[in-house]
């Protein structure tokens, strides 16, 4: 007897340990899954390349599921955590914290851009042909906005189109509206909350359904970035491809990793481990947007509170562009030299600075990189314009290193404003870090909705809801 129940017990204290592992063994065939999608499709890119380019809307579509589902997670995160704090001044001032610090790292990764573009000088003894020209104006886009129509943009037409048209900005805007009138109704408000935290679960796992198609995803969108540019873009602007990308690069590692250790005391390749997943739904599809809702989940489990999360990831996707900053400053260098009329520092500054506010103005557009740098330069400096078709060939490529970088900056950008406003629990980022706390990606919520913290938060009026 006592060996049979030594047994039971053993094979009892076994289940819970090997359930787990199953859930992750699931999701991590997924991603294995996406990283031969890729090599697929890059394979397919390089042999037949008319067949690839017709696989675009496969890839164009799986952004298009990630993205329908933007705007309900931003609303229901905000509302959530503007809704269960007590000082409105709270919500401001991380507002006020990110708002500069964005305004801060654009700066520094112009300034970064602008000192690698004049020491390579990859433009200099390249020919303009009137087909590059001709391409070069193609790219100016008639989406572009100015300043003035950007923040008139904010206003959504009704409160419902900030959900059907797609505008992370709306959805933000009417998120804090209804974030502050549930706060201030007090105790009224709870029963909202509670059927807004029901439609947050909701929605977190349709996106969960939705990620399986991701390698279906990945490759469509792989195959016809390889299949469109092909070697010979690649070789011919290799040295502006790489030295972009080893100056964003430099810029994650050393700049941002920099300041992570020194504000947050935590390791930046640590960090990226835990978000390795949303870095290769990026590089397989061009798109930072694709790992937004997954960012935001990511963030609330490491111990960021729902405030600051659902404040800085948001407006950091349209204010704190990092890659594109280092882009438009190395491109429009580039341009200056193939066209040979390189710029000094005089010509520069002005030029960059004037970069640094449409890139606001555009933001949301598609190919937001190269849109605005046309863009840019139409208004700034005309004649720059026509080079923009040197370029055309290889954006798609550049664009992995813009959108990881956005989303590397974004993630720092959220810890660091966390440890700022002390809206961050450190024992649990230490165990999520560790894998002791792992991430749930059948919900990608947390079932213990105390475990962020929110400094002057009321008590957690959703007993019932903790235990579902």
């Amino acid at each position: 007897m006592p060996t049979k129940t030594s047994r039971r017990a053993a094979v009892a204290a076994s289940t819970p340990v090997t359930a787990p592992e199953v859930k992750r063994d699931r999701t991590h065939y997924l991603y294995i899954a996406v990283i031969v999608a890729v090599a697929l499709g890059i394979t397919v890119g390089l042999i037949a390349p008319d067949f690839a380019v017709e696989l675009k809307p496969i890839g164009t579509g799986f952004v298009n599921l990630i993205k329908m589902m933007i705007a309900p997670i931003i609303f229901c995160t905000i509302v959530l955590g503007i809704g269960s704090v007590r000082k409105a001044a709270k919500v401001g001032a991380v507002g006020g914290i990110a708002l500069a610090y964005f305004l801060a790292m654009s700066l520094v990764a112009l300034a970064i851009g602008l000192l690698v573009g004049n020491i390579l000088e990859p433009g200099t003894g390249l020919a303009v042909t009137d087909a590059v020209k001709e391409t070069g104006q193609a790219q100016v886009s008639a989406e572009a906005k100015d300043t003035t129509e950007f923040l008139l943009g904010i206003i959504p037409t009704t409160i419902v189109s900030a959900f059907t048209e797609g505008e992370v900005l709306q959805a933000l805007l009417i998120a804090l509206l209804v974030g502050f009138a549930l706060q201030a109704m007090g105790p009224a408000g709870q029963p909202i909350l509670r059927g807004v935290e029901h439609i947050q679960r909701l929605v977190f796992r349709v996106l969960a359904m939705v990620m399986w198609a991701a390698p279906i995803g990945a490759f469509g969108a792989i195959a016809a970035v390889t299949g469109s540019a092909g070697l010979d873009a690649l070789k011919s602007l290799a040295v502006l491809m790489l030295g972009f990308y080893v100056t964003c690069f430099l810029f994650v590692f050393v700049v941002l990793g920099a300041l992570l250790r020194l504000v947050a005391g935590l390791n930046v390749l640590t960090l990226f481990k835990y978000l390795g997943r949303e870095f290769l739904l990026i590089l397989s599809t061009s798109s930072s947007e694709s790992a937004l809702p997954r960012l935001i989940a990511k963030m609330e489990h490491l111990g960021v509170s729902k405030p600051v999360v659902g404040i800085t990831v948001p407006t950091g996707y349209s204010f704190n562009l990092d890659g594109t900053m280092i882009y438009m400053t190395m491109a429009s260098l580039f341009i200056a030299d193939a066209m040979g009329t390189p710029m000094s520092v005089g010509e520069q500054i002005p030029l960059l600075l004037f970069l640094l506010v449409a890139s606001k103005g555009a933001a949301g557009v598609t190919g937001a990189g190269l849109a605005t740098l046309a863009g840019g330069l139409q208004s700034h400096k005309p004649a720059l314009v026509d080079g923009i078709g040197l370029i055309v060939g290889i954006d798609r490529f550049m664009s992995e290193a813009r959108a990881l970088t956005n989303f590397a900056g974004n993630a720092v950008a959220t810890v660091l404003v966390g440890t700022w406003t002390k809206e961050i629990d450190k024992e649990r980022v230490a165990e999520v870090l560790a894998g002791r706390l792992p991430f749930d990606e059948k919900t990608l919520l947390d079932e213990d909705t105390a475990a962020t913290p929110a400094t002057d938060a009321l008590p957690d009026p959703r007993p019932e809801l903790t235990k579902a």
